[in-house]
C-alpha cells in the first residue's frame, strides 16, 4: 500500500451485493485499487459482478484469497458474519486487515474476538450508513457513499495503522468517517436507522392486512410511498439486524409505543393546540436535522 496516497493492491470483498459492490466501484473509480476479488454464495451473482465490472475476478473459496489481500471487507448479512470470521481465522490472515460493513457492531466485534488470535490487532469494525431500497450487485453504484457517514468501531487494542487504512479507504469512496464504540453505535443506530425500517415494514404489513387493502393501496399518495420506500430493502438483512440488535430495538419500539399512546390520547381529547404543538415540534426538528444533513 502506498504511503502518500491511498492504494490497495488487492481488495477481497466477501458478499458482493449493494454495499460490497458499491465500495468496489467507488474505489475503482478513485483509481486506488489494483484488483478486487469477490467471494459469495452463488456463482451466477459473481459472474454478473464480473460482467458489470464491479469485481475483476471471483473465487469459489475465500480461504485461497486471504493471505495476499491487503484488506478484506465482509459485507454479508449480520448473522452470517460469524461463520465468515471463522473461515478467515482458519487461514494465514495475520498480516491482512479485516473489516466489515454490518449495521450492528457489538456482535461482530465479539465474533472477531472469539475467532481471531488475541495478538491480532487488524480487525476494524465498520458500518457505512448509506444504502438504497434496491439490493444485489446490479444495484451497485460508485457514488453510494459520497457525503454519507461511515462509523468505525475500533477496539482498545486495534492497531492505529489498521484504523487509518480503513478510514482512508472509506474516505476514498467519498464517505465522512467517524469513530465510536460498538455499544454506542448499536444503541444510537437502533433509533436512527433500525426503528424507521421496522416501522416502514410494519406499516406496509398493516395496510396489507386492512379490510379495504386494495382501495388503501390504490388511494395511497406520495406520502405513503415516501415513508415506506425502505420497506423494499433486503428482508434477510433486516431480519438479521432485528435479531442481532434485539435489545436496543425492543427498547426503541417500547418508547415509540408510548409515543403512539400519547398521540392517541391527544386525538381522543380533541385538543387542537396540543396536536399542533406536537406536529410543529416534530416538523422543526426534522427541518433542522435535514438542513444539517444536506450541508
Amino acid at each position: 500500500m502506498g504511503t502518500d496516497s491511498f492504494n490497495l493492491n488487492k481488495l477481497l470483498v466477501i458478499g458482493v451485493g449493494l454495499i460490497g459492490g458499491s465500495l468496489s466501484l467507488a474505489l475503482k473509480k478513485a483509481g486506488c485499487v489494483k484488483e478486487v476479488v469477490g467471494v459469495g454464495r452463488t456463482i451466477a451473482n459473481l459472474e454478473l459482478a464480473v460482467e458489470l465490472g464491479v469485481i475483476d475476478r471471483f473465487a469459489k473459496q475465500l480461504e485461497e484469497e486471504v493471505a495476499d489481500s491487503d484488506v478484506i471487507v465482509v459485507a454479508v448479512p449480520v448473522l452470517s458474519t460469524d461463520s465468515v470470521m471463522e473461515r478467515i481465522a482458519s487461514t494465514n490472515y495475520l498480516n491482512t486487515i479485516v473489516t466489515d460493513a454490518g449495521s450492528v457492531k457489538q456482535c461482530v466485534v465479539e465474533s472477531a474476538a472469539r475467532h481471531f488470535d488475541p495478538a491480532y490487532q487488524n480487525f476494524v469494525g465498520g458500518h457505512p450508513i448509506a444504502g438504497r431500497e434496491n439490493s444485489g450487485v446490479s444495484a451497485s453504484v460508485s457514488d453510494l457513499f459520497v457525503n454519507h457517514r461511515t462509523v468505525l468501531t475500533p477496539g482498545p487494542n486495534t492497531a492505529e495503522e489498521a484504523v487509518s487504512t480503513i478510514r482512508r479507504m472509506w474516505e476514498a469512496a467519498g464517505s465522512i468517517v467517524v469513530e465510536m464504540d460498538s455499544a454506542s453505535h448499536d444503541s444510537i443506530l437502533s433509533a436512527a436507522s433500525h426503528l424507521p425500517h421496522v416501522l416502514a415494514y410494519l406499516l406496509v404489513d398493516y395496510m396489507k392486512s386492512h379490510p379495504s387493502r386494495q382501495e388503501c393501496f390504490d388511494l395511497a399518495a406520495g406520502g405513503f410511498y415516501d415513508f415506506t420506500r425502505i420497506a423494499s430493502s433486503d428482508p434477510i438483512m433486516w431480519r438479521d439486524i432485528c435479531l442481532a440488535n434485539s435489545k436496543n430495538i425492543l427498547e426503541q419500539l417500547q418508547g415509540y409505543s408510548k409515543s403512539l399512546a400519547d398521540l392517541s390520547a391527544k386525538i381522543a381529547d380533541g385538543n387542537p393546540s396540543e396536536l399542533q404543538e406536537l406536529f410543529l415540534s416534530a416538523k422543526n426538528a426534522r427541518d433542522e436535522s435535514l438542513a444539517k444533513w444536506l450541508k
